[in-house]
This record gives C-alpha cells, sequence and structure tokens, in this order.
C-alpha cells in the first residue's frame, strides 16, 4: 500500500518555488541541528552550512527534476541526508575508499523515509528523557551522568565519595526514578 504524501511536501514546493518564508523556516527549524551534528563529528561551522546548502539543493533537484513525494516529515529526512553527506565527506577526507555516489546519498525510497521517521521518534525520546532527567534530584543526576560516563563502577564511587554498595543501591533507585518520570510523561 502506497503511503500517502506528507504535509511537509510544502517545504519541497517552497525549494521549488523559491518561497522565501518558507526556506527561512527551514533554516530556522534546521541550520542549527545540522551545525551541532558537523561540529561535534570532527567538522567546522562552514563545513556544516556548506553540507546544510547541498543538502537543500539535492533535495531541490530531487523535487523538481525527479518529483520527490515525501511521505515523513521533512526535518528529520533533511537532517538524515545532511548527516550522510556529511559522513561521505568525512570519508573522502580520511582518503577510505567512498563507494556512496551523489545519487546514492539522496536514494529516496521507502528505507530513506523510514530512517527519517525513525531518527525523528528517536529524538522524542530524547527530548523525552531529558525531560525526565532534568526533574530528578541533583545527588541522581550527577550518579547518573558517572555513571553513563562508562568507567567503572568502583571508580564511580570513589569519585563521588562513596561505598561502591551505596553506589550500585542509589544508581538503581535513581534509574528507576527516571523510568517512572519518562512513563508518567509519555
Amino acid at each position: 500500500m502506497a503511503k500517502s504524501v506528507h504535509q511537509d511536501q510544502r517545504y519541497l514546493l517552497a525549494l521549488v518555488n523559491n518561497d522565501a518564508g518558507l526556506i527561512n523556516e527551514i533554516y530556522k527549524k534546521c541550520a542549527g541541528k545540522v551545525k551541532s551534528f558537523v561540529v561535534f563529528n570532527n567538522g567546522t561551522a562552514d563545513d556544516a552550512e556548506d553540507i546544510f546548502q547541498e543538502a537543500l539543493v539535492d533535495i531541490y533537484n530531487q523535487a523538481k527534476y525527479k518529483d520527490l513525494q515525501l511521505t515523513c516529515p521533512f526535518e528529520p529526512f533533511l537532517l538524515l541526508v545532511c548527516k550522510r553527506k556529511w559522513l561521505n565527506a568525512l570519508k573522502k577526507k580520511s582518503v577510505l575508499q567512498v563507494t556512496n555516489s551523489e545519487d546514492d546519498l539522496l536514494l529516496v525510497g521507502e528505507d530513506t523515509f523510514k530512517q527519517a521517521e525513525q531518527l525523528e521518534e528517536q529524538q522524542a525520546q530524547a527530548d523525552l528523557f531529558l525531560k525526565a532527567f532534568e526533574k530528578l534530584g541533583d545527588r541522581c543526576k550527577e550518579i547518573i551522568k558517572w555513571s553513563m560516563q562508562g568507567d567503572a563502577q568502583e571508580k564511580v564511587a570513589e569519585a563521588l565519595g562513596v561505598t561502591y554498595g551505596y553506589l550500585r543501591k542509589k544508581k538503581s533507585e535513581c534509574m528507576a526514578s527516571l523510568i517512572k518520570l519518562v512513563q508518567v510523561n509519555n
């Protein structure tokens, strides 16, 4: 069964028709996220701008000349295209063999849309987790942050000035509280 065209198709039309208002909206919604991703993954703000522009041009070309029909929200789709472009750029910089051609990066099929939808779901879950995390007490936040760094629990206990047994018990209580908060807000 074919999926219906998503309401965000309007962003593709905006690119094709050079609708400044909606194009500005795309920049406001997405440029910062692309910049964060690129900078976090060994890039610069300039790299991020280039990747963002290239992705918009690719999407424009797909919409104008290949009749691209969005079946998922635009934002995660654009972010996925940018992510692929940046990872490919990193491969080129490291002189690894690059197997992705320009078309492979924007091979639009159900798989790409499904990945974009999954990316959006993951972002929503991460937002939910962070909101719940912020409601925890300071000690719980500290214990969970330390524990997530991957250090051995003995080291974490020592750094926090508590016994290993106390840390395990408290961490378990904190995680239970966090899970409850996430479930309540879900």
